[in-house]
């Protein structure tokens, strides 16, 4: 009996990160029941592994976004949309097209446009087969007996809370918690619903992690950096909070403890090697092991990234840093070398395959991270300068900077202000190209103001609450839910 309902769910899971059209899709006739599943698990937890296993492949595998767009891989092509967004990735040539209509903030208003539909599909995704994981396990309320069960229900919670942060992070204009703001799904049921508002997405948010919390800690993951554990976790809770400008002092708290579990930052003599291998990135969180079976290509973040990845950014799909941030570095800034000389500015020694060889690398292998400890470190100066603690601030802020310059002790010699202001330079620095910068505008209400170095809107002052520096709910969400309409 075990075999073959173990059997009909590997075939599930397939289905899992099929390309249909809606993520509300009926289940069919001849596929086990939940029940059957739910029973099973009872007794072998492999029954859902497999299932949790298939929520981190959608994060990098192509067309996760239900297209076949070469921009749609998961949650690096959203990194790369959201730093865009921010002006701190300048498309400065657009050969083959990829990018051009977002990067001149016409997609992001365009409801119609696959930019807008396939983050929405990505994480409703995500979500959906989340659910399904949850609900094999006994629903929302339910705490499994197996240990095994409890670490896979962590998981699945874990990764439907970073699905929902991410979704009210870019479909929202701006912080309003009465504002009307997403459909909430629970459980995998097929009928659309209307939209909750912002406040009742946070506090799912912060249901799922805290309840993930608790499940996940006994849970080892070994050498693994794919799946969320405490750590993880932790960062989501931490990114939320602060999302919401709220709780700075349990933002500190969290950073402080992941700080604390033994993760390594990038240190100055390696910081040109490339972030390519979770082998040999200790600073790594979370991550994705790419294989060759994979048969990963130009549908990835190595082929809009890299040079030496065959793909677009091996012919003039340029992805550059915003020169005036690029010029914020003093010279022996390590980072400096991370990009091309000084007119192009491309992605040269941060995202790179290591054989160096022009339009080399594929299919690709090399591995992609989504949390690393740098960041660590630097929300927590961030929550440091948020709660007065100067003296915190400045040693967090040092432990990135001191690995990137000769000599970082002007950090001690800034005031309040200033000190505030440079993690905020820091974080846009070290995170490049990470989708970070985009939630620390976001959550500071910084504006964005383009360089020289972009294509259009040069110099234009653009607020953080800009409608066209957020995305919009795409048509196909629009057309099969009764409930959502252009106005609401």
């Amino acid at each position: 009996m075990f075999k073959k309902i173990a059997k009909i769910l590997s075939l599930s899971i397939i289905l899992f990160y099929g390309c249909d059209d809606s993520f509300l899709e009926v289940e069919p006739s001849d596929r086990v029941s939940a029940e059957q599943l739910a029973e099973a698990a009872e007794f072998n937890p492999d029954i859902v592994k497999g299932g949790v296993a298939g929520l981190y492949q959608l994060m990098y595998f192509p067309g996760t976004g239900g297209t076949t767009g070469n921009d749609d891989f998961g949650q690096k092509g959203v990194d790369i949309w959201s730093d865009m967004l921010s002006g701190d990735i300048a498309h400065s040539k657009t050969n083959y097209g990829w990018y051009s209509t977002f990067s001149n903030l016409q997609a992001s208003t365009d409801f119609t446009a696959n930019e807008n539909y396939i983050p929405w599909r990505y994480y409703y995704r995500i979500i959906r087969n989340a659910n399904k994981v949850i609900e094999t396990l006994g629903g929302n309320d339910a705490t499994p007996d197996l240990e095994e069960n409890k670490f896979s229900m962590g998981q699945a919670k874990a990764m439907r809370a970073y699905s929902y942060f991410y979704l009210l992070q870019l479909y929202t204009d701006s912080y309003d918690l009465s504002a009307p703001a997403l459909p909430i799904y629970i459980t995998p049921v097929i009928e659309a619903v209307a939209k909750s508002t912002q406040q009742e997405v946070y506090d799912l948010i912060y249901k799922d992690l805290n309840q993930a919390l608790s499940l996940l800690q006994n849970y080892d993951r070994g050498t693994s950096r794919i799946e969320a554990n405490t750590d993880v976790v932790k960062m989501l809770l931490a990114y939320a909070y602060a999302s919401q400008d709220m709780n700075w002092d349990k933002v500190k708290t969290l950073t402080g403890e992941v700080i604390n579990s033994g993760y390594t930052i990038l240190p100055k003599a390696n910081a040109l090697d490339g972030m390519n291998f979770i082998e040999s990135s200790p600073g790594w969180i979370w991550a994705s092991d790419i294989k060759s079976d994979d048969n990963i290509s130009l549908t990835s973040f190595y082929s809009q990234m890299d040079y030496f990845t065959y793909g677009y950014a091996s012919v003039d799909n340029d992805k550059a840093i915003d020169v005036d941030l690029f010029n914020t570095m003093p010279a022996d800034d390590v980072r400096r070398s991370w990009f091309s000389n000084p007119t192009e500015l491309i992605n040269w020694r941060k995202y790179y395959d290591p054989n160096r060889q022009w339009d080399g690398q594929r299919p690709v292998t090399t591995d992609v991270h989504y949390m690393r400890i740098s960041e660590v470190y630097l929300l927590n100066a961030e929550a440091a300068i948020k709660t007065s603690d100067l003296t915190g601030a400045r040693t967090s802020l040092k432990a990135v900077v001191s690995e990137r310059v000769n000599d970082a002790s002007y950090i001690d010699g800034l005031d309040e202000l200033s000190l505030r202001n440079e993690i905020f330079l820091q974080t846009r620095l070290e995170l490049w190209a990470e989708g970070k910068s985009y939630l620390l505008k976001r959550r500071n209400k910084l504006n964005v103001v383009r360089g020289a170095n972009h294509l259009i809107f040069v110099g234009d002052v653009m607020s953080y609450d800009d409608d066209r520096l957020s995305f919009e709910i795409p048509q196909a969400e629009i057309l099969n839910n009764p409930f959502i309409n252009l106005q609401n």
